[in-house]
């Protein structure tokens, strides 16, 4: 016997089938060993699920004007704005966590936005990818991205897509696998995950431009620097998977 997977959850967790399908949004569920990512998919009666909790935004500074928050894996940014009762400077993709800005000052934030397209604003991310980078390089591949009502899809394009670039640094190599940090210096959308993807070295996770599938996409905004803001969300637990072990190390 068949059922929808977000029935078949919901009643495993007692919980409301709403509730159910936005934890399959958030990619938070996974059975036997893989992510569940179609909350409509039909799965045996018998499935049995694991449910990754997310964890709570952490507020990492906060004045009159900003707040920067650590934002959890799992999370949609812009969920975070009645939570904090301010509005978003920057945007980070639900499967990336790290370093997120919200104001409570509108006429701050429109002089932060302006920073961003002026590309005044300093912003580092830590990942692991896949295979071995030896050596520090430059991604210098212009983007192209479409949006539409399922999404947005970026991919390189030399003729049509804006300049954009990625300075890659690797920081550790282990089981052939990389930690990275990656300095950008665009913001075109999805660019480190289609940069990385780009030279065979796909973000472990990132299941919509690598293909492969892990119980997270690694990816974590590091560093902002903005005006005279200096941020910094440090890693949790879960980037010391892989081998890498990442507690104790400030890049």
């Amino acid at each position: 016997m068949q059922e929808k997977a977000y029935k078949l959850l919901a009643m495993q967790e007692k919980i409301s089938n709403n509730a159910a399908k936005d934890l399959i949004d958030k990619g938070c569920v996974f059975a036997m060993g893989k992510k569940v990512v179609i909350a409509r998919a039909l799965m045996s009666s018998k499935t049995r699920f694991v449910v990754q909790k997310i964890k709570k935004a952490k507020i990492l500074f906060e004045d009159d004007k900003i707040i920067a928050l650590n934002k959890p894996y799992g999370e949609i940014s812009e969920n975070l704005e009645g939570v904090y009762n301010a509005k978003l400077i920057n945007r980070l993709d639900k499967e990336t966590s790290g370093v997120l800005l919200l104001s409570k000052d509108e006429e701050f934030r429109l002089k932060c936005i302006q920073e961003y397209k002026k590309q005044n604003v300093y912003k580092s991310y830590l990942a692991i990818v896949d295979g071995v980078i030896a050596e520090e390089l430059e991604i210098c591949e212009k983007i192209t991205t479409i949006k539409n009502k399922s999404g947005a899809f970026s991919k390189i394009d030399k003729f049509f897509g804006l300049e954009a670039h990625t300075q890659v640094i690797p920081l550790m190599v282990n089981a052939k696998k990389t930690l990275i940090k990656a300095v950008i210096k665009t913001g075109r959308t999805h660019q480190i995950r289609v940069h990385l993807n780009h030279i065979k070295h796909g973000i472990i996770g990132d299941e919509k431009y690598a293909k492969n599938s892990s119980s997270r996409m690694y990816l974590h905004s590091y560093e902002t620097h903005i005006f005279d803001y200096q941020f910094k969300a440090l890693l949790d637990e879960s980037f010391n998977a892989y081998g890498f072990e990442i507690k104790n190390l400030n890049f």
